[in-house]
């Protein structure tokens, strides 16, 4: 094909440009705001009188338990972040020093950093273009040349590691093909965490994000569909993984009326009372505010419908998105554009973004195993994610 011009470089990032500010109008639009239009005020307040406000108080096992009934999952186990809560997940998973686990290269680095905190090793895998998550047939595919199961576990015959663990994120919000990596986990003797970070209110055949692997980790950072400022949770079904979670969460301390006692090396991690105050205000809104998401996701499609060169992506068959980010994915052949098109609508006042750099391309992730990553590569030069505020859907107050 030709190579573009400067005229129709310009012609694309105007048409985008235009589109947006069909739906944003003309005022200057960031990515991703939170919304606070509950009962915030008034549980940080009860908060702050009760002194009560770091990791023990009545908000934080509220909570645990609202999100637990929202998701469906039988326990979630609130800490500090998103990260941590994948750290501790992974390590309750068996994850070991030395081990690999199995992280889409298209994804957030602190996927791969909670693997570096267990001293484990990352091991990068491709995408699907059509959930943007984790390609299981393409990762079974590489496992058969390289792998061979040995004494109940996965040996990567390349570098002489076990692979303890897969670790798909739902990218954007949008269901990985959940089904199919949870057979091949049970195949290959991996243990399933699911990253559902980016995917609170998001399912799979009416199954929520991280309540169908072994455990599942939210994050609550201020740019998620709800937030807790910092925060972030453990999903799983497993009792005896969500004691420990919450055991290890709390520096392993023993429970004792005065004493100091602790059986294990612990972490800092527990969520607190203030951030969870916060969170259960943001919850009671969070059916509303997945309503607004996903109607500002049609009007988005009606606003790019028919816009050549670029598509909105749309959640997969199946799937039921909670729309974290709103994405646009140019064809293949406008790739050279994407940088363009991104000068063009933040010097508009329209933040938009690029995806993540891919993990394996990140500094410290170099030297780290990878299989062939053609289309995590491809949707990397062509993603950009657009205006995604709940309130730009049009908030129901009522």
């Amino acid at each position: 094909m030709p190579a573009m011009t400067s005229a129709n470089q310009s012609s694309l990032a105007d048409a985008i440009i235009q589109a947006l500010r069909s739906v944003l109008g003309a005022d200057k639009t960031n990515l991703h705001e939170p919304s606070f239009n509950g009962n915030e005020w008034i549980y940080l307040k009860e908060c702050l009188d009760s002194t009560f406000v770091s990791s023990v108080g009545s908000y934080v096992d509220r909570f645990e338990k609202e999100l637990a009934t929202f998701t469906g999952a039988r326990h979630a186990v609130a800490v500090v972040n998103g990260t941590a809560a994948l750290h501790l997940a992974l390590l309750l998973a068996g994850v070991k020093e030395g081990d690999e686990v199995l992280v889409p290269a298209l994804t957030f680095i602190a996927t791969a950093n909670a693997v570096a905190y267990c001293k484990a090793v990352p091991h990068f895998v491709d995408s699907n273009q059509h959930t943007l998550g984790v390609d299981a047939g393409a990762l079974r595919a590489w496992l058969q040349r390289t792998c061979e199961i040995r004494d109940g576990h996965c040996l990567n015959r390349q570098s002489g590691r076990i692979i303890r663990a897969l670790v798909p994120m739902h990218t954007f919000g949008h269901p990985a093909d959940i089904e199919a990596l949870l057979t091949l986990a049970d195949d290959y003797h991996l243990a399933l965490v699911e990253d559902a970070a980016e995917s609170l209110g998001s399912y799979k055949d009416g199954r929520h994000t991280g309540t169908i692997g072994l455990l599942g980790v939210l994050s609550f950072n201020g740019n998620k569909t709800i937030t807790t400022g910092g925060g972030g949770a453990i999903l799983t079904n497993d009792s005896n993984l969500a004691r420990m979670a919450k055991h290890l969460s709390t520096t392993a301390k023993i429970p004792h009326a005065w004493q100091y006692s602790h059986d294990a090396v612990g972490y800092n991690y527990r969520m607190p009372n203030l951030n969870a105050a916060l969170g259960c205000a943001q919850l009671e809104q969070l059916p509303g505010l997945l309503a607004s998401k996903r109607r500002l996701y049609e009007k988005y499609r009606s606003a790019f419908a028919g816009l050549a060169g670029v598509q909105l992506f749309h959640e997969p068959p199946g799937c039921h998105s909670n729309y974290w980010l709103q994405t646009l994915v140019l064809d293949a052949d406008m790739a050279a554009e994407r940088d363009a098109i991104l000068q063009a609508t933040n010097a508009a006042g329209l933040m938009t973004r690029p995806v993540w750099t891919l993990a394996h391309q990140q500094l410290p992730y170099r030297h780290c195993p990878a299989m062939p990553l053609p289309v995590a590569e491809s949707l990397a030069s062509r993603i950009i994610n657009i205006p995604s505020s709940a309130f730009l859907g049009g908030m129901d107050l009522s």
